[in-house]
């Protein structure tokens, strides 16, 4: 498959990458392509989520943590310029497959880099009994958009302020606290982050296609929606 590039290298609002993700998917002429994107301090919820009971609203706009609402479902993630964020898009109507073909595809990197992962019944990465990276799931007609996280390595304390999850869900889950679910992969490789990417790039991807300006500009058109209040709807 196709990697897809930017002709301009800089950190943007993580919704333009939504907007990129759904551009790919309504009109690039790829069976299948991936890519990779880094932002800045940013909380992303799913479409059907109540932000304030999910986002500590008053933190994130303290300390100038970003928030978007995305338009697949899942729950609240916290991403920063430690970890990556992934976007595979391709044809197809079988959610089921598409997502194990997705979570297959990071487990092999994994495993390539020596660590010893393995994918979960709730379509999460998992290394030991920690989730690494956890999956979301958007279609439209004939195509589908998966995206995920990677935790690399993240701001913790940012993470475990910025996201609330409620003490009964985490119950549920059977441990006491996010800092409980999750794990980073530094702690499992002595490969740099760019090592990784580079890696996850030549692993799955073959030759790339380069976006036009005319083409970011169509996805900036796209990513004015996701920018919309009426969108995001976080009550002030």
């Amino acid at each position: 498959m196709k990697y897809i590039v930017l002709p301009e290298e800089k950190v943007r609002r993580l919704s333009f990458y939504l907007a990129m993700e759904e551009w790919a998917a309504r009109y690039l002429d790829e069976p299948e392509c991936f890519f990779m994107w880094q932002v800045e301090p940013t909380v992303i919820f799913g479409r059907n989520q109540v932000v304030e009971n999910e986002v500590n609203v008053p933190y994130c706009r303290e300390k100038g943590i970003q928030m978007y609402r995305r338009k697949s479902g899942g729950g609240c993630v916290y991403a920063d310029m430690g970890n990556v964020m992934l976007s595979y898009v391709c044809d197809g109507d079988d959610v089921g497959f598409t997502f194990n073909k997705f979570i297959n595809m990071v487990v092999l990197v994994l495993r390539r880099l020596g660590v010893e992962a393995v994918g979960s019944s709730h379509n999460d990465v998992m290394i030991g009994d920690r989730k690494m990276c956890g999956t979301a799931f958007y279609h439209l007609p004939g195509r589908n958009i998966v995206h995920s996280t990677f935790l690399y390595d993240t701001d913790m304390e940012n993470m475990l302020q910025a996201i609330t999850p409620s003490r009964e869900k985490l119950q549920r889950k059977g441990v006491e606290s996010v800092r409980q679910r999750i794990t980073l992969l530094k702690d499992y490789t002595d490969k740099g982050l760019e090592e990784v990417k580079a890696l996850m790039r030549a692993t799955l991807c073959v030759g790339e296609r380069v976006l036009t300006p005319s083409e970011v500009a169509e996805i900036e058109q796209i990513e004015a929606n996701y920018l919309k209040e009426d969108f995001i709807q976080i009550v002030t």
